[in-house]
């Protein structure tokens, strides 16, 4: 039996930057704080470029505090995501290009959110990653750390703990 020939480097890439772009483009929020999101293989890295919106000091000034901690959410939960659609991708159980803004996988819902705000965020732009620490069917653990222009100053962290989609909260009637 032949084996079929490999799709292209390039095509592969494509359905996979599409994929993650309709992940993130589904999160209206998302747009509202201009958060983007560079993907190097299954790696993330997401980007808050610096607007005034963002300032809640004008004294100092600094980033708000509730901006700080959206970025740091809004990382996790994507992280979390792709994470899952990319395990899919990989055992082939997905096909990146039907997903689409009508198409999306459910995200994971917040059980709870603790930020740890280590300096002050400077008007400029911010960086953060995510690592998923446990991911189980019911349940996820996964810690942020966000920086501005060096990697090594962190301005942030989180934990943060998620339901995963599918899975009802106990003492829910359907």
């Amino acid at each position: 039996m032949k084996r079929p020939k490999p799709e292209p480097v390039q095509i592969v890439k494509q359905r996979r930057d599409a994929a993650l772009r309709a992940l993130v483009h589904g999160v209206p929020y998302i747009q509202f704080l201009g958060i983007q999101f560079d993907r190097r293989g299954d790696e993330l890295t997401a980007l808050l470029p610096f607007d005034e919106k963002l300032i809640g000091n004008p004294q100092l000034p600094a980033i708000h505090g509730g901006v700080t901690a959206a970025f740091l959410e809004v990382t996790a939960i994507i992280e979390l995501s792709w994470s899952m659609v990319w395990e899919e991708m990989e055992r082939g159980n997905l096909d990146p290009s039907t997903l689409d803004a009508r198409h999306l996988p459910r995200l994971p819902k917040t059980i709870d959110f603790t930020v740890d705000y280590l300096r002050t965020g400077l008007p400029r732009d911010a960086y953060a990653r995510a690592r998923v620490n446990r991911s189980g069917r019911r349940y996820a653990s996964v810690h942020v750390e966000a920086w501005q222009d060096n990697r090594s100053r962190l301005f942030a962290q989180a934990t943060g703990h998620f339901l995963m989609p599918g899975v009802e909260p106990a003492g829910k009637d359907g």
